[in-house]
Protein backbone atom coordinates (compact mmCIF):
# COMPACT_ATOMS: atom_id res chain seq x y z
CA UNK A 1 0.00 0.00 0.00
CA UNK A 2 2.85 2.13 0.87
CA UNK A 3 4.46 1.70 -2.34
CA UNK A 4 1.24 2.44 -4.21
CA UNK A 5 0.93 5.27 -2.29
CA UNK A 6 3.79 6.82 -2.89
CA UNK A 7 3.75 6.36 -6.82
CA UNK A 8 0.54 8.11 -6.64
CA UNK A 9 2.45 10.99 -5.70
CA UNK A 10 5.46 10.53 -7.72
CA UNK A 11 2.67 10.78 -10.89
CA UNK A 12 1.04 13.73 -9.45
CA UNK A 13 4.29 15.63 -8.99
CA UNK A 14 5.32 15.06 -12.40
CA UNK A 15 1.85 15.99 -14.09
CA UNK A 16 2.37 19.33 -11.80
CA UNK A 17 5.81 19.64 -13.12
CA UNK A 18 4.33 19.18 -16.50
CA UNK A 19 1.39 21.92 -16.14
CA UNK A 20 4.31 24.11 -14.51
CA UNK A 21 5.87 23.74 -18.09
CA UNK A 22 2.74 24.06 -19.69
CA UNK A 23 2.10 27.33 -18.75
CA UNK A 24 5.58 28.66 -19.19
CA UNK A 25 5.18 27.47 -22.61
CA UNK A 26 1.86 28.96 -23.23
CA UNK A 27 3.11 32.35 -22.38
CA UNK A 28 6.09 32.03 -24.82
CA UNK A 29 7.32 30.56 -27.64
CA UNK A 30 11.40 30.75 -29.29
CA UNK A 31 12.03 33.50 -32.13
CA UNK A 32 14.75 34.34 -33.93
CA UNK A 33 16.63 37.04 -32.76
CA UNK A 34 19.84 36.81 -35.13
CA UNK A 35 20.54 34.61 -38.08
CA UNK A 36 22.15 34.00 -41.11
CA UNK A 37 21.73 32.39 -44.28
CA UNK A 38 23.81 29.05 -45.01
CA UNK A 39 26.14 27.65 -47.62
CA UNK A 40 29.28 26.20 -48.35
CA UNK A 41 32.13 28.26 -47.80
CA UNK A 42 34.47 27.87 -50.52
CA UNK A 43 38.71 28.93 -51.15
CA UNK A 44 39.17 31.84 -48.74
CA UNK A 45 36.25 31.25 -47.32
CA UNK A 46 36.51 28.34 -46.02
CA UNK A 47 38.32 27.43 -42.88
CA UNK A 48 41.95 27.48 -42.62
CA UNK A 49 43.74 24.40 -43.37
CA UNK A 50 45.54 24.58 -39.97
CA UNK A 51 42.34 25.47 -38.47
CA UNK A 52 40.16 22.63 -38.97
CA UNK A 53 41.15 19.94 -35.98
CA UNK A 54 41.12 20.85 -32.47
CA UNK A 55 39.96 24.37 -32.82
CA UNK A 56 38.13 27.03 -30.81
CA UNK A 57 36.00 29.51 -33.00
CA UNK A 58 34.83 32.57 -31.42
CA UNK A 59 32.21 34.11 -32.86
CA UNK A 60 30.12 37.22 -32.35
CA UNK A 61 26.62 38.07 -33.30
CA UNK A 62 24.72 41.23 -32.90
CA UNK A 63 20.60 40.20 -31.54
CA UNK A 64 18.32 41.75 -32.51
CA UNK A 65 15.58 41.07 -29.39
CA UNK A 66 16.14 40.19 -26.06
CA UNK A 67 14.87 37.92 -23.55
CA UNK A 68 16.54 36.33 -20.37
CA UNK A 69 16.29 32.56 -22.04
CA UNK A 70 18.44 31.67 -25.36
CA UNK A 71 19.38 28.71 -27.14
CA UNK A 72 21.74 28.18 -30.63
CA UNK A 73 21.35 26.69 -33.38
CA UNK A 74 24.21 24.79 -35.01
CA UNK A 75 24.40 24.02 -38.61
CA UNK A 76 26.38 21.15 -40.56
CA UNK A 77 24.14 21.39 -43.57
CA UNK A 78 26.53 20.78 -46.40
CA UNK A 79 28.79 18.26 -44.31
CA UNK A 80 29.21 14.96 -45.94
CA UNK A 81 29.92 13.66 -42.40
CA UNK A 82 29.21 13.90 -39.11
CA UNK A 83 30.45 17.01 -37.23
CA UNK A 84 31.33 16.23 -33.31
CA UNK A 85 31.25 19.82 -31.02
CA UNK A 86 33.36 18.92 -28.14
CA UNK A 87 32.33 22.50 -26.27
CA UNK A 88 30.36 25.12 -26.24
CA UNK A 89 29.56 28.35 -24.61
CA UNK A 90 27.62 31.43 -24.85
CA UNK A 91 29.04 34.93 -23.11
CA UNK A 92 28.49 38.30 -23.87
CA UNK A 93 30.99 39.84 -26.28
CA UNK A 94 33.12 42.89 -24.34
CA UNK A 95 34.04 44.39 -27.30
CA UNK A 96 32.83 43.43 -30.86
CA UNK A 97 36.12 43.17 -32.89
CA UNK A 98 38.28 41.77 -29.58
CA UNK A 99 37.63 38.32 -28.35
CA UNK A 100 37.18 39.15 -24.87
CA UNK A 101 33.93 37.89 -23.03
CA UNK A 102 31.77 38.49 -19.88
CA UNK A 103 30.14 36.10 -17.89
CA UNK A 104 30.03 32.71 -20.03
CA UNK A 105 27.39 30.05 -19.86
CA UNK A 106 28.28 26.80 -20.77
CA UNK A 107 26.42 24.96 -23.34
CA UNK A 108 24.75 21.79 -23.65
CA UNK A 109 22.91 19.24 -26.02
CA UNK A 110 20.19 16.53 -24.22
CA UNK A 111 22.43 17.76 -20.79
CA UNK A 112 25.85 16.80 -22.41
CA UNK A 113 28.99 19.07 -23.02
CA UNK A 114 29.36 17.41 -26.33
CA UNK A 115 26.99 16.83 -29.31
CA UNK A 116 27.33 15.09 -32.72
CA UNK A 117 25.23 16.36 -35.78
CA UNK A 118 24.75 14.60 -38.60
CA UNK A 119 25.84 14.90 -42.07
CA UNK A 120 22.78 17.20 -43.55
CA UNK A 121 21.71 18.20 -40.45
CA UNK A 122 21.35 20.89 -37.72
CA UNK A 123 20.70 20.89 -34.00
CA UNK A 124 19.27 22.71 -30.92
CA UNK A 125 21.83 23.55 -27.93
CA UNK A 126 19.72 23.25 -24.37
CA UNK A 127 17.94 26.45 -23.47
CA UNK A 128 20.55 28.79 -21.18
CA UNK A 129 19.61 31.54 -18.82
CA UNK A 130 20.88 34.90 -20.01
CA UNK A 131 19.90 38.44 -19.49
CA UNK A 132 20.55 39.68 -22.94
CA UNK A 133 19.42 43.38 -23.96
CA UNK A 134 17.81 44.11 -27.56
CA UNK A 135 21.00 44.85 -29.50
CA UNK A 136 23.18 42.77 -27.37
CA UNK A 137 26.27 41.42 -28.43
CA UNK A 138 26.67 37.73 -28.23
CA UNK A 139 29.88 35.45 -28.42
CA UNK A 140 29.48 31.53 -28.98
CA UNK A 141 32.29 29.55 -28.62
CA UNK A 142 32.92 26.51 -30.22
CA UNK A 143 35.73 23.84 -30.28
CA UNK A 144 35.98 21.20 -32.64
CA UNK A 145 37.72 18.20 -32.53
CA UNK A 146 37.30 18.16 -36.23
CA UNK A 147 35.45 20.37 -38.85
CA UNK A 148 34.13 18.87 -41.79
CA UNK A 149 34.68 18.71 -45.20
CA UNK A 150 32.48 20.56 -46.95
CA UNK A 151 32.00 22.95 -43.95
CA UNK A 152 29.08 24.77 -43.58
CA UNK A 153 28.78 28.94 -42.73
CA UNK A 154 28.17 32.14 -43.71
CA UNK A 155 31.18 34.14 -45.57
CA UNK A 156 29.44 37.83 -45.42
CA UNK A 157 29.86 37.75 -41.73
CA UNK A 158 30.39 41.99 -41.55
CA UNK A 159 31.66 40.91 -38.05
CA UNK A 160 35.33 39.58 -37.26
CA UNK A 161 35.48 35.92 -35.59
CA UNK A 162 38.30 34.32 -33.86
CA UNK A 163 40.40 31.27 -34.45
CA UNK A 164 42.93 29.48 -31.80
CA UNK A 165 44.18 25.69 -31.51
CA UNK A 166 43.29 24.00 -28.59
CA UNK A 167 40.18 23.87 -26.50
CA UNK A 168 39.57 27.12 -24.95
CA UNK A 169 35.69 27.72 -25.45
CA UNK A 170 35.65 29.51 -21.74
CA UNK A 171 38.45 31.85 -21.27
CA UNK A 172 38.28 35.30 -21.09
CA UNK A 173 39.77 36.25 -23.99
CA UNK A 174 41.74 34.42 -26.45
CA UNK A 175 45.78 35.99 -27.16
CA UNK A 176 47.32 35.09 -30.16
CA UNK A 177 44.01 33.95 -31.77
CA UNK A 178 43.73 34.40 -35.81
CA UNK A 179 40.74 36.61 -36.73
CA UNK A 180 38.62 35.94 -39.43
CA UNK A 181 35.53 37.34 -41.04
CA UNK A 182 33.10 35.11 -41.65
CA UNK A 183 30.66 32.93 -39.79
CA UNK A 184 30.40 29.21 -39.24
CA UNK A 185 28.33 26.07 -38.14
CA UNK A 186 25.85 28.69 -36.36
CA UNK A 187 22.62 28.97 -37.99
CA UNK A 188 20.15 30.94 -35.34
CA UNK A 189 20.19 32.05 -32.11
CA UNK A 190 16.48 32.03 -30.41
CA UNK A 191 14.66 33.83 -27.49
CA UNK A 192 12.08 32.99 -25.43
CA UNK A 193 9.37 35.96 -26.03
CA UNK A 194 5.94 36.76 -25.54
CA UNK A 195 3.46 34.72 -27.59
CA UNK A 196 2.61 38.39 -29.26
CA UNK A 197 5.67 39.25 -30.61
CA UNK A 198 7.66 37.22 -34.00
CA UNK A 199 10.62 37.38 -36.53
CA UNK A 200 11.18 39.19 -39.28
CA UNK A 201 13.12 37.21 -42.03
CA UNK A 202 14.73 39.64 -44.98
CA UNK A 203 15.92 37.21 -47.56
CA UNK A 204 17.81 38.37 -50.21
CA UNK A 205 21.16 38.84 -52.24
CA UNK A 206 24.34 41.01 -51.48
CA UNK A 207 22.20 44.33 -51.14
CA UNK A 208 20.52 42.38 -48.10
CA UNK A 209 23.70 40.54 -46.96
CA UNK A 210 25.24 44.16 -46.84
CA UNK A 211 28.36 44.02 -49.59
CA UNK A 212 30.63 46.95 -48.51
CA UNK A 213 29.58 47.30 -45.17
CA UNK A 214 32.90 46.78 -42.89
CA UNK A 215 33.19 44.51 -40.15
CA UNK A 216 31.96 45.68 -36.39
CA UNK A 217 30.20 48.74 -38.52
CA UNK A 218 26.29 46.90 -38.46
CA UNK A 219 25.09 49.08 -40.79
CA UNK A 220 22.97 46.72 -43.19
CA UNK A 221 20.07 48.28 -44.00
CA UNK A 222 18.56 45.40 -42.07
CA UNK A 223 20.74 46.60 -39.20
CA UNK A 224 19.22 50.24 -39.18
CA UNK A 225 15.13 48.67 -39.41
CA UNK A 226 16.08 46.60 -36.41
CA UNK A 227 18.13 49.44 -34.28
CA UNK A 228 14.83 51.58 -35.56
CA UNK A 229 12.24 48.43 -34.12
CA UNK A 230 14.14 48.31 -31.30
CA UNK A 231 13.52 52.56 -30.39
CA UNK A 232 9.61 51.60 -30.58
CA UNK A 233 8.02 50.31 -27.44
CA UNK A 234 5.14 48.65 -29.40
CA UNK A 235 8.14 46.66 -31.57
CA UNK A 236 10.93 46.11 -29.17
CA UNK A 237 10.13 42.67 -28.96
CA UNK A 238 10.45 41.64 -32.45
CA UNK A 239 13.59 39.88 -33.64
CA UNK A 240 15.06 39.91 -37.67
CA UNK A 241 16.98 38.06 -39.12
CA UNK A 242 19.14 38.63 -42.37
CA UNK A 243 19.22 35.90 -44.68
CA UNK A 244 21.00 37.78 -47.99
CA UNK A 245 23.36 35.43 -49.87
CA UNK A 246 25.89 37.48 -51.93
CA UNK A 247 25.44 37.17 -55.76
CA UNK A 248 22.19 35.17 -55.01
CA UNK A 249 19.41 34.03 -57.65
CA UNK A 250 15.96 33.71 -57.82
CA UNK A 251 15.99 30.98 -60.53
CA UNK A 252 19.74 29.68 -60.55
CA UNK A 253 22.21 28.40 -58.14
CA UNK A 254 25.13 30.87 -57.93
CA UNK A 255 27.62 31.71 -54.68
CA UNK A 256 25.06 29.95 -52.76
CA UNK A 257 21.65 28.10 -53.31
CA UNK A 258 18.58 29.63 -55.24
CA UNK A 259 16.10 31.65 -53.35
CA UNK A 260 13.31 28.84 -54.88
CA UNK A 261 15.66 26.05 -53.36
CA UNK A 262 16.51 28.22 -49.96
CA UNK A 263 12.76 29.86 -49.13
CA UNK A 264 11.64 27.10 -46.96
CA UNK A 265 14.63 26.66 -44.82
CA UNK A 266 15.64 30.21 -44.76
CA UNK A 267 12.40 31.60 -44.22
CA UNK A 268 9.67 28.69 -43.11
CA UNK A 269 11.76 26.58 -40.81
CA UNK A 270 12.97 29.40 -38.59
CA UNK A 271 10.92 30.18 -35.41
CA UNK A 272 8.66 32.46 -34.54
CA UNK A 273 8.68 34.08 -38.22
CA UNK A 274 5.23 36.18 -39.20
CA UNK A 275 6.70 38.34 -41.62
CA UNK A 276 9.60 38.01 -44.79
CA UNK A 277 10.83 40.48 -46.75
CA UNK A 278 12.16 39.34 -50.36
CA UNK A 279 14.47 41.41 -52.14
CA UNK A 280 15.90 39.95 -55.01
CA UNK A 281 16.22 39.77 -59.10
CA UNK A 282 18.81 41.70 -59.48
CA UNK A 283 20.98 38.68 -60.22
CA UNK A 284 18.82 36.85 -62.34
CA UNK A 285 18.29 40.11 -64.31
CA UNK A 286 22.27 40.94 -64.79
CA UNK A 287 23.31 37.17 -65.74
CA UNK A 288 21.07 37.61 -68.27
CA UNK A 289 23.04 39.96 -70.65
CA UNK A 290 26.54 39.86 -68.74
CA UNK A 291 28.44 37.94 -70.77
CA UNK A 292 25.91 38.15 -74.56
CA UNK A 293 22.83 40.28 -75.92
CA UNK A 294 19.77 38.78 -75.04
CA UNK A 295 16.68 37.95 -77.26
CA UNK A 296 13.29 39.50 -76.49
CA UNK A 297 12.42 36.10 -76.12
CA UNK A 298 14.73 35.13 -73.36
CA UNK A 299 14.19 38.81 -71.47
CA UNK A 300 10.38 38.17 -71.80
CA UNK A 301 10.65 34.59 -70.61
CA UNK A 302 12.86 35.77 -67.51
CA UNK A 303 10.34 38.26 -66.15
CA UNK A 304 7.34 35.29 -66.93
CA UNK A 305 9.80 32.83 -64.70
CA UNK A 306 10.58 35.53 -62.01
CA UNK A 307 7.39 36.61 -61.40
CA UNK A 308 5.87 32.95 -61.54
CA UNK A 309 8.73 32.42 -58.72
CA UNK A 310 7.42 35.51 -56.46
CA UNK A 311 3.50 33.74 -56.49
CA UNK A 312 5.10 30.30 -55.65
CA UNK A 313 7.18 32.46 -52.74
CA UNK A 314 4.16 33.90 -51.86
CA UNK A 315 1.88 30.34 -51.95
CA UNK A 316 4.62 28.45 -49.71
CA UNK A 317 4.71 31.58 -47.40
CA UNK A 318 1.17 31.86 -46.77
CA UNK A 319 0.47 28.68 -46.31
CA UNK A 320 2.08 29.16 -43.07
CA UNK A 321 0.49 31.62 -41.74
CA UNK A 322 3.96 34.15 -42.89
CA UNK A 323 3.16 37.75 -44.76
CA UNK A 324 5.48 38.36 -47.67
CA UNK A 325 6.53 41.70 -48.44
CA UNK A 326 7.96 42.77 -51.51
CA UNK A 327 10.68 44.83 -52.15
CA UNK A 328 11.11 46.35 -55.85
CA UNK A 329 13.95 45.47 -57.67
CA UNK A 330 16.71 48.68 -57.15
CA UNK A 331 18.61 50.82 -60.41
CA UNK A 332 21.83 49.23 -61.69
CA UNK A 333 22.07 51.33 -64.64
CA UNK A 334 25.92 52.47 -65.25
CA UNK A 335 27.12 48.81 -63.46
CA UNK A 336 30.52 47.42 -65.69
CA UNK A 337 29.83 43.92 -64.27
CA UNK A 338 26.49 43.70 -65.85
CA UNK A 339 26.12 46.68 -68.00
CA UNK A 340 22.25 46.86 -68.38
CA UNK A 341 20.84 47.98 -71.85
CA UNK A 342 17.54 49.41 -72.38
CA UNK A 343 15.83 46.27 -72.28
CA UNK A 344 16.80 44.82 -69.24
CA UNK A 345 15.89 47.92 -67.99
CA UNK A 346 12.51 47.37 -69.20
CA UNK A 347 12.43 44.10 -68.36
CA UNK A 348 12.82 45.58 -64.56
CA UNK A 349 10.27 48.03 -64.54
CA UNK A 350 8.21 45.25 -65.83
CA UNK A 351 8.81 43.13 -62.67
CA UNK A 352 8.39 45.97 -60.45
CA UNK A 353 4.84 46.85 -61.76
CA UNK A 354 3.97 43.10 -60.76
CA UNK A 355 5.53 43.64 -57.33
CA UNK A 356 3.46 46.71 -56.84
CA UNK A 357 0.26 46.13 -58.74
CA UNK A 358 -0.18 42.23 -58.76
CA UNK A 359 -1.49 41.58 -55.26
CA UNK A 360 0.89 38.88 -54.95
CA UNK A 361 2.64 40.21 -51.64
CA UNK A 362 1.02 41.51 -48.41
CA UNK A 363 2.90 44.35 -48.33
CA UNK A 364 5.50 46.42 -50.80
CA UNK A 365 8.17 48.41 -49.84
CA UNK A 366 9.14 50.68 -52.73
CA UNK A 367 13.16 50.49 -52.51
CA UNK A 368 13.64 51.47 -56.07
CA UNK A 369 11.20 54.39 -55.63
CA UNK A 370 13.94 55.28 -52.43
CA UNK A 371 17.03 54.68 -54.02
CA UNK A 372 16.29 55.91 -57.68
CA UNK A 373 18.39 58.98 -59.00
CA UNK A 374 14.93 61.31 -60.17
CA UNK A 375 17.03 62.60 -63.12
CA UNK A 376 18.18 59.28 -64.55
CA UNK A 377 15.74 56.60 -63.27
CA UNK A 378 17.53 53.83 -64.19
CA UNK A 379 20.06 54.77 -61.74
CA UNK A 380 21.00 54.83 -58.02
CA UNK A 381 20.75 58.50 -56.32
CA UNK A 382 24.77 59.62 -56.80
CA UNK A 383 24.36 60.51 -52.43
CA UNK A 384 23.42 56.36 -51.99
CA UNK A 385 25.83 54.71 -54.49
CA UNK A 386 28.64 53.19 -53.26
CA UNK A 387 30.71 53.55 -56.63
CA UNK A 388 30.14 50.13 -58.82
CA UNK A 389 25.77 51.76 -59.03
CA UNK A 390 24.89 48.46 -58.11
CA UNK A 391 25.27 48.06 -53.88
CA UNK A 392 24.26 51.22 -51.98
CA UNK A 393 26.81 53.16 -50.16
CA UNK A 394 26.26 53.27 -45.78
CA UNK A 395 24.42 56.40 -46.37
CA UNK A 396 22.13 54.27 -48.64
CA UNK A 397 21.68 51.45 -46.71
CA UNK A 398 20.69 53.92 -44.00
CA UNK A 399 17.91 55.10 -46.64
CA UNK A 400 16.75 51.62 -47.06
CA UNK A 401 16.60 50.55 -43.74
CA UNK A 402 14.27 53.73 -43.10
CA UNK A 403 11.93 52.71 -45.51
CA UNK A 404 10.60 50.07 -44.35
CA UNK A 405 7.41 51.11 -42.81
CA UNK A 406 7.19 49.84 -38.94
CA UNK A 407 3.63 49.89 -38.79
CA UNK A 408 3.82 46.80 -40.73
CA UNK A 409 4.83 44.66 -37.80
CA UNK A 410 2.11 46.48 -35.15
Amino acid sequence: MATAWKTTIAAAALLLAGGAADARTSATRWIATWGSAQMIPEGENALPADATHAVTLRQVVRLSAGGGEIRVRFSNRFGTRPLPIGAAQVARAARPGTPRIEGGVALTFSGHADAVIPAGAEIYSDPVSLNLAPGADLAISLYLPEAPEPQTGHPGARATSFLLTGQHVADTDLPGARPTTRWYLIADVEVAAATNVGTVVAIGDSITDGYGVEPERNTRWTDVFAQRLRSEARTRGIGVVNAGIGGNRILLDGLGPNLMARFDRDVIARSGVRWAIVLEGINDLGTLTRDAPATPEQHRALVRQITAAYRQLAERAHAHGIKLIGGTVMPFGGNSYYHPAPELEAARQEINRFIRTSGTFDAVIDFDKVMRDPAQPDRLAPALDSGDHLHPSEAGYRKMGEAVPLGLFS
